[in-house]
């Protein structure tokens, strides 16, 4: 089995929280959050769930940098985007194919777009 990392984006306009989500419809986000709680169920029951999470803005972030030789702490990510990673799912799966069918499940929970890769393999002797 490989394992696979499907990746919720946000855009970074918005940059939704949990908070934040609380300003959506009640019924809609119920219906959204008891969707991926089902995904996560059959994700759990299929033996297909690594783990999970959902990460902070990228406001909140900080990157460490060495590369000049000297550690630097910088309030800020990484890398400026349009969108960002706001969640993700590790997951095992048969092959490409089969990752694809679990991804297509997230993305209807979610009703939007889920990215999925494979996790690079050890390299072997």
């Amino acid at each position: 089995m490989s394992q696979y990392f499907l990746t919720v984006p946000h855009d970074t306009a918005t940059e939704p929280t949990m908070a934040s989500m609380q300003e959506f419809d009640p019924a809609e986000l119920a219906a959204v959050m008891a969707a991926v709680d089902a995904f996560n169920t059959d994700l759990k029951n299929a033996g297909a769930l690594v783990f999970a999470g959902g990460l902070n803005p990228p406001s909140t972030a900080k990157t460490v940098d060495v590369s000049s030789g000297e550690t630097r702490v910088l309030d800020e990510p990484f890398v400026m985007a349009d969108s960002y990673v706001g969640g993700f799912w590790v997951i095992e799966a048969a092959d490409d194919d089969a990752a694809i069918e679990w991804t297509i499940k997230a993305a209807t929970a979610l009703q939007g777009r889920i990215e999925v890769r494979a996790l690079q393999e050890p390299p072997t002797e």
